[in-house]
């Protein structure tokens, strides 16, 4: 017990390093773990996260972060895109929703009511207009029932094309994949998919659903998604270019 209390305890914090990738700055934390073999690296809202082995050299380390420096730089330009476009629940701010841009349309009122979209505006009534929060939580509310209405109609659409039959479809919050499916069936889809253009929508569904046909990437899996998405390559690249995998 004391000579494990004792490596833990040589495992060095977390550092906050800076490198030049590509010709840009790039600032990262470092973690050092016993039990890695590789160094990975991580990108999410927090930045980069490099992870390596305790006693991996600095010469490997600096090698890896150059070889994946495209990477790195595409990665967190999706990112920063991303932080960049977070709303401000505010009277007119632009909302997506099936890729076309809606405004936000605030209204005091004695009792909260549902967002109604109106044209090409989402109304939404409230009883303090000031209240971001409450704001930010009837969108998203509006949003996962709009997401599940469509996703549902996408499914039924397209699942007796693909003669398959998914146990459930569930929504997701996930921060890096669009859509999922597991073995047992059940099919999930990030809600968040809803503000994308519908021709984006309609291939994660199908993708998702292949997937009741090939657990895989495989060809075989490929061939099933081409049968109903032909420009499945175009649809997966302006997918990637929003920073989160299907």
């Amino acid at each position: 017990m004391l000579g494990r209390l004792r490596r833990t305890a040589t495992l060095p914090p977390p550092e906050q390093r800076s490198i030049e990738l590509a010709g840009k700055p790039v600032t990262y934390t470092l973690k050092r773990s016993g039990k890695r073999r590789s160094i990975g690296l991580r990108i999410d809202d927090r930045g980069l996260t490099v992870s390596m082995p305790l006693r991996a050299s600095e010469k490997w380390l600096h090698t890896v972060l150059h070889e994946k420096a495209s990477w790195v730089i595409e990665k967190l330009g999706s990112w920063q895109g991303r932080k960049d476009a977070t709303p401000r629940w505010q009277d007119g701010e632009c909302l997506s929703f099936r890729g076309e841009m809606f405004t936000l349309r605030i209204f005091p009122a004695l009792f909260a009511s549902a967002p109604q979209l109106r044209g090409e505006q989402l109304h939404l009534h409230i009883t303090d207009i000031g209240d971001e929060p409450a704001i930010e939580k009837a969108v998203t509310q509006w949003y996962r029932r709009e997401a599940e209405r469509v996703f549902l109609e996408c499914v039924a659409h397209y699942a007796p094309l693909m003669q398959v039959v998914p146990r459930q479809v569930k929504l997701s919050s996930a921060r890096t994949q669009w859509g999922s499916c597991t073995s047992r069936g059940v099919v999930r889809l990030n809600w968040q998919l809803v503000k994308m253009p519908l021709h984006l929508i309609d291939y994660v569904v199908v993708h998702e659903l292949a997937h009741l046909v090939e657990m895989n990437h495989s060809a075989a899996f490929w061939r099933v998604v081409e049968n109903v998405c032909p420009d499945h390559a175009r649809c997966r690249a302006e997918l990637r270019r929003h920073g989160i995998a299907v």
